[in-house]
């Protein structure tokens, strides 16, 4: 149905449909589905995606390897002093960004969106948009159709995988996928949708991937809550009117190329980036 973000632009003029109607219309067709059966499953996954953005905020989760965690409690903390420098909004949806990191480090269950490193941003987006609004469950399904029509165009025309192109491949694609999502459910229109997701990979273009001791924890956790905030920002600049100089698709294509040109030591192999450093390669020591 569509490959790109302008046959899906144009799909959507042409049918007078938003970004989740369409690709709710595709995944009907696709997995020969019923409307309610494929709400009935999109709200499965949006109820563990609920779940892992809640678990850390009053209890300290502690990753596996105990190299991380109790983050998400902390700044959830932080927020509720009332002294916090940028608002409960932007400290509330850093912390569910975080407890989904944390969640996913304990081995606990998340959703991968795209991918298990870059978990945190659509929820912690999505809910923060949905609370800010006062919106609907229903208006939140819809927008992890539009999150997952912009994640599959990234698949397809580059990669959303870390060891392929960086974390720019990760959380970036997670930041574009919240930041579209977001824009419809906030009641933009599918260019504004399009727009925001360019923003939110410009914003992170070249974003390497280097986990310390190879393992999905530290500085992807705070990518993730990052990421977020990145997304939500990326949101506004659409929705206030600005427009993307570069097309999103051409973003995409650029996106894979800069992560075709990074050296592998940056991409995923935690032999580059904060990884190497003396401290990094200490914890790996410690860790493995």
């Amino acid at each position: 149905m569509f490959n790109t973000g302008k046959e899906l632009l144009e799909l959507c003029k042409e049918k007078n449909r938003k970004i989740s109607e369409i690709v709710i219309e595709r995944e009907m067709e696709h997995n020969k589905m019923s409307f309610d059966e494929l709400m009935d499953k999109m709200k499965l996954v949006l109820d563990t995606m609920l779940k892992s953005a809640h678990s850390g905020l009053d209890k300290e989760i502690i990753s596996v390897s105990k190299l991380s965690g109790g983050n998400a409690k902390k700044l959830e903390d932080y927020k509720n002093s009332g002294r916090t420098i940028c608002g409960d909004l932007i400290n509330s949806a850093m912390a569910k960004a975080l407890s989904t990191s944390e969640v996913n480090a304990s081995m606990g269950k998340i959703v991968a969106a795209p991918t298990a490193g870059a978990s945190g941003i659509v929820p912690s987006a999505l809910i923060t948009v949905k609370e800010k609004f006062n919106l609907t469950e229903e208006n939140m399904i819809h927008g992890l159709f539009t999150a997952g029509g912009i994640g599959e165009i990234i698949a397809k025309n580059a990669t959303i995988s870390g060891a392929e192109g960086g974390c720019q491949a990760e959380c970036g694609a997670a930041s574009a996928m919240a930041a579209a999502a977001v824009v419809e459910m906030a009641g933009g229109d599918v260019e504004a949708s399009l727009n925001a997701a360019s923003f939110a990979l410009t914003n992170v273009m070249g974003l390497v991937c280097d986990p310390v001791a190879g393992l999905v924890e530290f500085p992807c956790a705070l990518r993730n809550a990052s990421g977020v905030i990145n997304a939500l920002l990326s949101a506004d600049l659409a929705m206030a009117g600005i427009k993307s100089l570069i097309p999103f698709d051409e973003v995409v294509e650029a996106m894979y190329m800069v992560g075709k040109a990074m050296p592998e030591s940056l991409k995923e192999t935690a032999l580059g980036g904060v990884a190497a450093t003396p401290t990094g390669e200490e914890f790996k020591r410690r860790v493995l």
